[in-house]
């Protein structure tokens, strides 16, 4: 591997792979939900599958499953990715290395909110809803909201990713190499179980109470 080529833990490429082409097909077949019913705001050509919704909702439920295993992960042992307490301090040095690096933690941590509310809205929709037409419904509205929201943050992740590490650190997410102690018992020795980070811990509360909202709330509604 190039020395250049940053080194990634192999805990975080599997969790950052699997959730990503989760995400990015959630967003494609969310989208295609929308072109099938809605239309409201634009459409595609795109041809017409009857489970469409079913598709939707079966990748949303993986990536509902696999979410709270990435946020522990993102939270107590990649929380450098995230927003850090002296952020927004560094956020006023415009265009320095380290405003850079501040709004790409930003995104990261704006990004598993936007997940967050789109798993939660989509759970709190009914399936009968667009084949009926019903489009006016808050949940759904709240849905579409989310969809943009994480599209944006998605877009944003890859956008300063390239910034901050450049190409090589796109690539190093893809990269097959093992180093000798990266090995699964060595994959929670970086583990952070109360860190002092106020933001992460107030971050942390709303993403983790979000996804337990997620499985339960939908026992409840009517």
């Amino acid at each position: 591997m190039p020395q250049s080529t940053p080194y990634q833990p192999v805990l975080l490429r599997i969790l950052h792979a699997t959730t990503g082409l989760l995400a990015i097909l959630a967003l494609v077949s969310g989208f295609w939900v929308y072109n099938t019913y809605d239309k409201r705001w634009g459409s595609l050509a795109l041809p017409k599958l009857e489970d469409i919704q079913g598709i939707h909702g079966t990748i949303a439920l993986i990536f509902l499953l696999l979410l709270p295993v990435f946020a522990l992960y993102s939270f107590h042992i990649g929380h450098h990715r995230l927003l850090q307490e002296q952020s927004f301090k560094q956020l006023t040095q415009l265009r320095s290395s380290v405003w850079w690096t501040s709004i790409h933690r930003l995104v990261n941590t704006l990004m598993l909110l936007a997940v967050t509310f789109s798993v939660l809205t989509g759970r709190m929709m009914k399936e009968e809803w667009l084949p009926a037409g019903e489009i006016y419904h808050q949940w759904y509205l709240s849905h579409l909201v989310a969809w943009t929201c994480v599209l944006i943050s998605l877009a944003l992740h890859l956008l300063f990713g390239v910034k901050v590490g450049g190409v090589p650190l796109l690539l190093s997410m893809f990269h097959w190499g093992v180093r000798d102690r990266d090995t699964p018992p060595f994959w929670f020795r970086g583990i952070r179980i109360n860190h002092s980070n106020w933001l992460l811990k107030m971050t942390e509360v709303f993403v983790i109470g979000g996804i337990i909202m997620a499985f339960i709330l939908p026992a409840f509604s009517s």
